[in-house]
């Protein structure tokens, strides 16, 4: 494990990572925004949930493998960018739920955040970019001398990994407050669903053109 001083800057860096928007800050938020703070909260432990995929398989060597490998970073590629896809399109479609007194409609029924916890879940898993991510950064912070050092990389990334809970928590309550308290967001909701769907749309074809950073600096 790093020193004193090398954890803080993990740990900050880490936070300040996970409050840049993307498609998991997006998806919390929306959920959060269409179905209140618990739904965006669920959202946010599917997340986490796919993120322990990563973590766990960069540890073990997958995540190496995928960055050599183009085909498999292609197909994981793909899957991901139809997924997203998918995500963008199902929401520029939907309807928003009917009024009843409420800002927005809840989810209570466990079938419902069941499927909220599912979507960030392969929101997270299918986008083979958030394992790149992780062999690039967490190394950086585990000491050559380490004798495990797919134990240390675990551990960080678990680290990071529950750092990012407060930071989607945190998204999931503001969107959710904002969703109850502010009159004009149910007027716009329809457009701001409309705008997320089309980063969701855009995100997968940002995905679909990109290339295996890995594979790339192996090729020069």
């Amino acid at each position: 494990m790093p020193e004193a001083h090398s954890l803080l800057l993990f740990v900050v860096a880490g936070l300040l990572l996970n409050l840049t928007p993307g498609p998991d800050v997006l998806y919390i938020v929306t959920r959060a925004l269409r179905s209140g703070g618990r739904a965006g909260i669920v959202a946010g432990l599917g997340i986490t949930a796919g993120c322990f995929v990563h973590i766990t398989a960069a540890a073990v060597g997958v995540g190496a493998l995928m960055q050599t490998s183009a085909a498999l970073f292609t197909v994981l590629k793909w899957i991901g960018a139809a997924y997203l896809l998918w995500v963008g399109v199902r929401m520029l479609v939907s309807r928003m739920p009917k009024e009843d007194g409420l800002p927005f409609k809840d989810v209570p029924e466990r079938s419902g955040l069941r499927s909220v916890f599912l979507g960030g879940f392969w929101t997270n898993v299918l986008n083979p970019k958030v394992a790149l991510f992780f062999l690039a950064f967490v190394p950086q912070f585990i000491a050559p001398e380490t004798a495990n050092k797919p134990l240390a990389f675990f551990l960080l990334g678990t680290l990071f990994n529950f750092n990012a809970i407060f930071v989607n928590v945190g998204w999931a309550l503001l969107a959710g407050w904002t969703a109850r308290h502010v009159s004009s967001v149910r007027r716009g909701m329809h457009w701001l669903e409309r705008g997320a769907s089309a980063l969701f749309i855009g995100f997968g074809i940002r995905l679909a053109l990109a290339e295996n950073p890995g594979a790339a600096s192996s090729v020069h």
